[in-house]
């Protein structure tokens, strides 16, 4: 059986990197890429599964590469992984289309979890979330 294809966006790479490590033993990692311009071109272009992505991006902010990769016809799982816990920023990735949300501060806990529940259909929410 094939690993589910993964693209990353965060712009600090070490964050990235750490994540990358997270996943890498479950999970083929696609791309990695550092604002939401190149996240919206890498995605078009590699056709990940998954896209776990950061809120605050230069460039072009999570949020909106979501919203352009939803009108472009992505129909890529999207999950934010972010330091964001107030609800109007769940809203509004819920709104792009996100499946997940998870904070920083929990992904050895949740983004695991959050990959497994996105894939099979289901919105997950990290907790501590405002």
């Amino acid at each position: 059986m094939s690993r589910v294809r993964i693209l990353l966006a965060d712009d600090h790479s070490g964050f990235m990197n750490r994540v990358e490590e997270l996943l890498d033993f479950a999970f083929e990692i696609v791309g990695k890429v550092k604002n939401g311009e190149t996240l919206v071109a890498a995605a078009l272009q590699l056709h990940p599964e998954v896209i776990v992505t950061d809120i605050s991006m230069p460039i072009l902010n999570g949020i909106d590469a979501a919203l352009k990769l939803r009108q472009l016809g992505s129909r890529a799982k999207i999950i934010f992984l972010t330091v964001h816990s107030d609800r109007d920023f769940v809203l509004a990735c819920s709104e792009a289309g996100a499946t997940g949300y998870v904070l920083k501060s929990r992904l050895v806990n949740d983004l695991i979890p959050a990959l497994r529940e996105s894939l099979a259909g289901r919105m997950f929410l990290s907790q501590n979330t405002n």
